[in-house]
């Protein structure tokens, strides 16, 4: 960054100290003969230096001095109007990889509002009832498919058997489907552009992060039959802050059951998580279900590959901390004592993204044994355990917390473990072995209470240990 800098500004300086290739000399002749005609200047150009890199963006003492230093060194050209110094890392770039994938725009008419009372962080705010007439322009693209508005919704579709979304179709369908204005929350949606003219609303890049079940119920319907009489409640928030947007779905979701782990899924980690799982190719290819239901409709993806919140967190926790007792009967207390503090010990916003897949795709692989009877179901109810026996047969060695924010470490702890889950006899081969450990331990796996223990952890990993010593296993 440093020498970033300090080339940005020799590059103006009125005596050039480095040496300057042919296209290094070729854009100083064009920026010298531009600053040649300054007097016809309207405003002096803006200078906006963005200093990317693949790894981590750290914030750091040095970093920010060094952004602050060429920022004020530059001013005092007086070249320009403003001076601008980003850095991105990795999660930054993700970020606006995801906003060009979800960068849609739409206007409609919002005749019947309100003007929300002016409130921190958020430009504007409106809230009344709007025409599905108006309202299919924002649900529905020019080629009559739903828009993609629900990625940071905490929950997908959950399908028309869903009580809730039974009832919506049961007003829809009734004598009175105009009832629908007083019966239902409406929507709340959330733009990070709006632009006013009279009644006529135009929005870009806008998620509907409340309403998901009701938008998906009026899209089924709507494609049969003509609702563009009813009126649908809608709130909309024009608004740039990350932290209010999150604060808005987990305010408007409250009224309905929403576990906690799910509101993970609004969270940066959680959404380049999913990212990283789409890129895994071949027969180790698996979907991240960060949204509840997501893959639902899908037909393409096949249901036992999706790996969902819940089971993400499962499989990480025993197999890197050790505690399959826990997360078998006292999930909860893992969300909260593991999730839901300060520095999180898992999905922490560090941590490489290698370790949740390989965990992932060892459930996966010991889920598909069960279910193809290559190994005796009864064991379903320790699978967990099963995963902590694995991986301790394969490396006994925890992997220490402190290095799975490195990218080196990580990848080599998990990638021989990666490679021998994807061979199909190694991994028979090793679950085998750790169901053999469970039954060396002659613990009693239908004892429900027993399994519960802490106890029954500390004796299968001393079981462990001498199976190892008997059978002499590497």
């Amino acid at each position: 960054m440093n020498n970033f800098a300090f080339g940005v500004k020799d590059f103006f300086a009125e005596k050039p100290k480095l040496r300057r290739n042919d296209a290094i000399q070729n854009f100083a002749d064009i920026s010298n003969f531009l600053f040649s005609k300054a007097p016809k200047f309207r405003d002096n150009p803006k200078c906006k230096l963005y200093y990317v890199t693949n790894g981590s963006w750290l914030a750091d003492e040095n970093n920010l001095a060094i952004i602050s230093s060429t920022t004020e060194d530059l001013k005092n050209t007086n070249f320009f109007s403003s001076v601008e110094f980003e850095a991105l890392g990795a999660r930054e770039i993700s970020k606006l990889y995801r906003e060009t994938k979800n960068t849609i725009s739409t206007s409609f008419v919002f005749t019947n509002k309100v003007v929300l009372p002016d409130l921190p962080n958020i430009t504007e705010s409106y809230f009344g009832i709007i025409p599905i007439s108006e309202f299919k322009k924002i649900l529905i693209d020019e080629n009559n498919n739903l828009r993609n508005v629900f990625y940071d919704n905490v929950r997908d579709f959950q399908g028309i058997g869903n009580p809730v979304n039974k009832n919506i179709s049961e007003t829809l369908n009734g004598d009175n489907p105009e009832l629908l204005t007083v019966l239902n929350n409406g929507v709340t949606i959330v733009t990070s552009f709006l632009k006013t003219s009279g009644n006529k609303f135009t929005i870009k890049d806008y998620q509907i992060v409340n309403g998901c079940q009701t938008s998906n119920v009026l899209f089924n319907h709507i494609k049969e039959n003509t609702f563009d009489n009813l009126n649908l409640p809608l709130k909309l928030v024009y608004t740039e802050d990350e932290d209010v947007k999150n604060s808005i779905i987990i305010a408007t979701n409250s009224q309905i059951a929403i576990k906690r782990e799910q509101l993970q899924a609004m969270t940066e980690f959680q959404k380049n998580l999913e990212l990283y799982y789409n890129a895994i190719k071949g027969d180790g290819k698996l979907f991240y279900e960060r949204r509840s239901g997501q893959y639902r409709s899908d037909s393409s993806v096949t249901k036992s590959k999706i790996i969902n919140i819940q089971n993400q967190i499962k499989a990480f926790s025993s197999i890197f901390y050790e505690n399959p007792d826990r997360v078998t009967t006292y999930f909860g207390s893992i969300v909260k004592q593991n999730i839901e503090i300060e520095k999180p010990t898992i999905f922490n916003p560090n941590h490489k993204y290698i370790i949740y897949y390989m965990a992932g795709l060892a459930f996966y692989r010991l889920d598909s044994l069960f279910r193809s009877k290559s190994i005796d179901t009864k064991f379903r109810k320790v699978k967990f355990f099963l995963l902590t026996l694995f991986r301790m047969l394969i490396n006994e060695n925890k992997l220490d917390p402190v290095f799975m924010n490195s990218e080196k470490r990580t990848t080599e702890y998990c990638q021989p473990i990666i490679d021998l889950l994807n061979d199909k006899d190694d991994t028979l081969k090793y679950f085998t072995k750790a169901i053999e450990i469970v039954k060396f331990s002659e613990l009693d796996i239908e004892d429900k209470q027993l399994i519960k223990q802490v106890n029954f952890t500390t004796m299968l990993k001393e079981a462990f240990r001498k199976y190892k010593i008997k059978t002499d296993i590497s």
